[in-house]
């Protein structure tokens, strides 16, 4: 159900203050936007910064980036929002961010892809990095579309991180979510190598999609598939066998004294 301009305005700004707050944007960074019907929506306006906006600076424009109401200029990003609107009629929120983990995973040129954490396996499944696009261009949000039917999170390469909802609140969380893997995945790798589930452990994951009224069916790399998480299995294989001879080894030695 589509809220009503006030309540859209009044999260908008809301979410706008969080990002900023948790250092998801810096200065007038990232761009969040909402339905209204099918022809207006309601976006953010350029050089304004997100944790400081005020309901009167949004600006409500039409499916073709015509401004219809507002004092200040769309954010130059607003044609990426309308072209998710156009292909995914389910959608009515947009969620752009420069999250600086997220980020760094699509400056590194490395989708969040792996099946790690069950909380992102049920609801994004994974996030695909979307290669690089000048910013504020066709370039930019062009590749996202190949993707869009399937996927409500993205990395855009050396940019930042896109996310789509239901309502404001559903996009920002699902920023949150993929910031917060991220952030995770991160750590896991200065510590080794993440454990990734199986292919069992992620269809269980999964099945559990329709309960929660959760629409993706789109999966993610199980340690079944992944090359570096088999060669640390069998590497470990490998240590406990040499490990278990040894003390074997120690033991008879000890025995024959």
């Amino acid at each position: 159900m589509i809220q009503s301009l006030f309540t859209l305005k009044q999260d908008i700004v809301e979410v706008g203050k969080r990002m900023y707050a948790r250092g998801y944007v810096a200065s007038n960074d990232g761009n969040i936007s909402a339905r209204l019907d099918e022809n207006k929506f309601l976006v953010t306006p350029t050089g304004v910064s997100k944790g400081f906006m005020k309901p009167e600076d949004l600006i409500v424009v039409n499916i073709d980036g015509k401004v219809l109401s507002g004092i200040k200029k769309p954010s130059s990003e607003v044609f990426m929002h309308l072209q998710v609107y156009k292909d995914r009629p389910d959608v009515n929120s947009v969620c752009h961010a420069h999250p600086p983990y997220a980020t760094g995973f699509a400056v590194a040129g490395i989708p969040l892809d792996k099946c790690i954490l069950p909380e992102v396996i049920i609801t994004l499944g994974s996030i695909p990095l979307i290669k690089y696009g000048t910013p504020g261009t066709e370039e930019l949000y062009s590749p996202v579309t190949k993707l869009l039917k399937d996927y409500d999170a993205f990395l855009l390469a050396n940019h930042g991180a896109l996310t789509i909802g239901t309502d404001v609140i559903n996009a920002y969380h699902k920023m949150e979510t993929v910031e917060h893997f991220a952030h995770i995945a991160f750590i896991a790798q200065q510590l080794g190598y993440p454990n990734t589930l199986s292919k069992e452990q992620v269809q269980k994951l999964k099945d559990q999609r329709e309960k929660f009224g959760i629409r993706t069916t789109v999966g993610c790399v199980s340690s079944d598939e992944d090359s570096r998480s088999i060669e640390k299995t069998e590497q470990s294989e490998l240590m406990n066998d040499e490990l278990i001879k040894k003390l074997t080894d120690e033991v008879l030695k000890q025995i024959h004294k």
